[in-house]
């Protein structure tokens, strides 16, 4: 007798539906960073489940750092505007562990045709119009970080120089309020480099000066690729900080 190849039906728990309608209505702006969502007793006769599965699918999206529970107050969508979300995706830290505070300046900020492998990153085609932006942060005065970006120049219309440096703020902070852009996951590769003779001149070391480059793919709702970040960090007095679960 032949083998008869059943089809396996596809099953997803009740919570995870719910989860994935949640994540929608962030995708689709109904709740803006920063904004409280619906309490679960609402989502729970909005979608009509029971409470406890509303709980568990909120539970989830806080894990991945979506949403914010706060005690007594409810949950709030995520936002990069907040004091502990601003270095969310920095893992750069300082060796004396004072408090992490950067400023900084923007150097440059044009619009050009992205390449090749920008355009892959960002899944553009080569030649779309991008952004590109160079920016020095510093510590205690020092510079110790130089980073160039790219955007898409279709998400971010009207970015220029002027705009950068008269946000206070978080970069990301500004895509979410201007551009209604929220980051909620990055990809990095990391290596050693040393200094070339322009970030030498940027970072105040010597050619040839050790630094920690970090390419980083930032990722908006619905895993779309928005930014891409190329960072090279003067870890004299600083270290690169990660936790692993």
């Amino acid at each position: 007798m032949s083998e008869v190849n059943l089809p396996i039906a596809s099953f997803s728990p009740l919570y995870e539906q719910i989860k994935a309608m949640i994540l929608a209505s962030l995708q689709a702006a109904e709740w803006l960073p920063g904004a409280a969502i619906p309490s679960e007793m609402e989502l729970a006769a909005r979608y009509a489940v029971s409470q406890g599965t509303v709980r568990k699918a909120i539970d989830e999206l806080a894990a991945m750092n979506l949403l914010v529970r706060r005690q007594g107050k409810g949950t709030y969508v995520a936002t990069h505007q907040e004091d502990d979300w601003q270095y969310r995706f920095l893992r750069l830290a300082p060796d004396s562990a004072e408090k992490f505070h950067l400023t900084s300046q923007f150097l440059a900020c044009i619009k050009t045709k992205a390449n090749a492998y920008i355009a892959s990153l960002l899944k553009l085609k080569a030649g779309e119009t991008i952004i590109h932006i160079d920016r020095v942060q510093s510590f205690a005065g020092k510079p110790i970080v130089f980073e160039e970006i790219w955007l898409p120049g279709m998400r971010f219309k009207g970015l220029d120089l002027d705009a950068l440096n008269a946000w206070h703020g978080p970069v990301y902070a500004l895509y979410e309020s201007h551009y209604a852009t929220h980051m909620v996951r990055a990809e990095e590769k990391i290596k050693a480099v040393m200094a070339d003779e322009t970030l030498a001149a940027h970072l105040h070391l010597e050619i040839g000066a050790p630094l920690l480059s970090v390419e980083r793919v930032a990722f908006t709702y619905g895993n779309k690729p928005v930014e891409i970040r190329h960072a090279r960090y003067d870890t004299s007095n600083q270290h690169y900080e990660n936790k692993l679960n």
